[in-house]
């Protein structure tokens, strides 16, 4: 029985309010997340809707339990710009997007999103999309012509629902960009199937063709998620805002004709756009800032911070300023758990399960919508509670002095200073965050040879201080600003952190 008692809420895209999450099995919990098509490097945007829908995915592992939830989020590998990559550059289909998928969730890992229970390729799934077509056709709601098989959207009285559009506003022109016009009884149909391009295809009973990009997600949902349940309803759909028309609102009406249901997904979770300064970022004004090359410069877990600095539902203004902030806030995080040498490492090393925070009424805001703008504030109060039961443990000359009697408290066997650090340390990496150790946060990516002359330098100032030769302590510390790296003395000596 899972612990509610902060519930879960979330603004569910579907009937625009915040609603209480009721999943309609807790031990098998269902959520969906649209990946990405892979003929390129994802951008910055792709990552924010990626990090948003691995928070919720933690955060519902954390109500229900690791097991109970099942996650996917697909690769489209078949598509007319992958195709048409293929034709110019003369590569198998197979090798773009194998190395693209590959690129996707190494970089996704390095921003510390956990792999969804089920991935599954657009290819590996042609067959589910034609039983799903084919079905359409048989009830109605598709048709086929000229090679093509529409979906045809008066067959569904509530399309539009998820976007506010309606029928009567689509009538006047091919709002889906498809160019076949002339062969659909009515502009706003969709497209499930169209003829093989380029020699790319696949056999089907309504002609030899290849998938329209809606219906991949239905198919592949289905098969992943609800394949040996009673019903075909997922518990939650994620995905960017400008996915929810026409994208969610195609995957709804196919899906609910299809599958004889109501609904697709019992809550539908937005995320908002990212921006860069005043302007949206779009290929055409030439503004896309790519993950792969963002985490050259920047630890993944700055990255992955940044895109949590604003709601999910809120637009987010991403800048270097964002990432120097995050940077600094993971700084203070990391210094926090080296600032008691025995608690500090011992709480690393055990690395424990993240507590129960929906005891913690400051906390709370977790629950609330993903509210991650005051759960941090949540954090900064057991960061400052941690810090300040640790003060007094060492002398204003840094020398260690034991124990602060005053603070440390044993409650079943266990200090107070320790559960504070386990509770600053479990909030976060909740969160995903810090998931290095301190030490290796504090070196970076520095290379093994620039890592001995910075342990050098360390060093002649450590020796430099215990000779009480102030100038050449000096020299040290000068020598490391010039070169990029912070020394820091302490009870167990100097030790070196990258700026």
């Amino acid at each position: 029985m899972t612990d509610q008692t902060h519930p879960l809420t979330l603004y569910n895209s579907l009937t625009r309010q915040k609603e209480q999450f009721i999943p309609q099995d807790p031990s098998r919990v269902t959520m969906y997340n649209c990946g990405p098509t892979v003929y390129s490097y994802a951008h910055i945007g792709n990552a924010r809707a990626a990090v948003v829908a691995d928070v919720l995915f933690r955060v519902l592992r954390h109500i229900y339990g690791e097991e109970a939830v099942v996650y996917a989020r697909n690769i489209t590998d078949v598509d007319d710009r992958i195709i048409q990559s293929s034709k110019e550059t003369g590569l198998p289909i197979s090798e773009i997007t194998e190395k693209y998928a590959r690129i996707y969730n190494e970089d996704l890992a390095a921003l510390n999103c956990l792999a969804p229970t089920h991935q599954p390729h657009a290819t590996k799934h042609i067959g589910d999309m034609i039983e799903m077509i084919s079905d359409l056709i048989e009830k109605g709601n598709a048709y086929e012509s000229d090679g093509h098989v529409f979906f045809d959207v008066s067959t569904y009285e509530a399309y539009g629902k998820l976007s506010g559009n309606t029928l009567d506003a689509l009538r006047g022109g091919d709002r889906v960009g498809e160019g076949e016009v002339a062969r659909k009884k009515n502009a706003a149909d969709f497209v499930l199937w169209k003829p093989e391009l380029h020699g790319v295809g696949w056999d089907a009973p309504f002609g030899r063709g290849r998938p329209g990009w809606h219906i991949e997600c239905s198919a592949m949902a289905k098969a992943t998620l609800t394949q040996d349940l009673d019903t075909d309803v997922i518990d939650i759909h994620c995905g960017g805002v400008d996915l929810k028309f026409p994208h969610h609102e195609n995957e709804i009406a196919q899906s609910c004709c299809g599958n004889d249901e109501e609904k697709f997904a019992n809550y539908w979770v937005h995320n908002e756009f990212l921006n860069m300064g005043s302007e949206k970022m779009s290929k055409s004004l030439g503004n896309v800032t790519l993950v792969h090359d963002l985490l050259k410069e920047w630890d993944g877990e700055v990255i992955r911070l940044a895109l949590l600095k604003a709601h999910y539902r809120s637009e987010l203004s991403w800048s270097e300023d964002l990432l120097r902030e995050s940077k600094k806030n993971l700084d203070s995080w990391y210094r926090t758990l080296t600032s008691h040498p025995s608690i500090g490492s011992k709480i690393w090393s055990e690395q424990p399960a993240p507590i129960e925070l929906k005891e913690d009424m400051r906390a709370k805001a977790l629950f609330e919508d993903l509210n991650l703008k005051e759960y941090l504030k949540a954090v900064a109060w057991f960061d400052e509670d941690a810090r300040r039961s640790n003060a007094g443990l060492y002398s204003s000359a840094g020398q260690y002095l034991g124990p602060n009697e005053e603070e440390l408290l044993f409650v079943n066997g266990q200090s107070g200073i320790n559960q504070k650090y386990e509770k600053f340390l479990g909030a976060l990496q909740l969160l995903g965050f810090l998931k290095k150790s301190p030490e290796a946060w504090s070196k970076g990516n520095t290379s093994s040879d620039d890592q001995s002359k910075f342990d050098a330098i360390a060093k002649r100032r450590q020796e430099a201080r215990a000779a009480k030769d102030w100038a050449a302590a000096d020299a040290a510390r000068d020598e490391a600003t010039a070169l990029g790296i912070v020394l820091e003395d302490g009870p167990n000596g100097t030790s070196w952190r990258k700026t």
